[in-house]
């Protein structure tokens, strides 16, 4: 592949010297150096980077308790749906599975000992279902 010019009937030549810049064209003038870019800023401290995973890694307590009453509710949920399953008598494999997953959330603690004892009542109910349908 042949490479023309500015001029189509003028090769480009490899030497610097028989360079010319077209008019128009983009030139950079060798005497100039070119400007150190600005330093970057740097991070102050890894320390800072830690601190914020450290806080990430923490729970509030109204969090926590929000979280159980929210577990709570999905195996709650789960047990209404076994209800109407079985009241219908169309009781699917899915709903099982959804209480063994309810039953395995409900493990942890809120740090309220008045939520701790319902959520554990909850679970004892849980655990009593998926008991008696694998007994089926």
């Amino acid at each position: 592949m042949r490479i023309s010019g500015p001029n189509a009937n003028a090769p480009v030549g490899n030497a610097p010297a028989t360079r010319r810049a077209a008019a128009g064209s983009f030139t950079l003038n060798e005497g100039e150096t070119a400007r150190a870019s600005g330093s970057s800023a740097s991070l102050r401290s890894v320390g800072g980077i830690d601190a914020l995973m450290a806080l990430q890694g923490l729970e509030d307590p109204t969090e926590r308790r929000k979280q159980a009453v929210r577990r709570g509710r999905v195996a709650l949920d789960a047990l209404d749906e076994l209800k109407v399953g079985l009241l219908g008598g169309m009781l699917s494999q899915a709903t099982l599975s959804k209480l063994k997953s309810a039953a395995g959330l409900l493990k942890g603690s809120s740090g309220d000992d008045g939520l701790d004892a319902v959520l554990g009542e909850i679970e004892l109910r849980v655990e009593v279902e998926i008991a008696k349908m694998a007994a089926r």
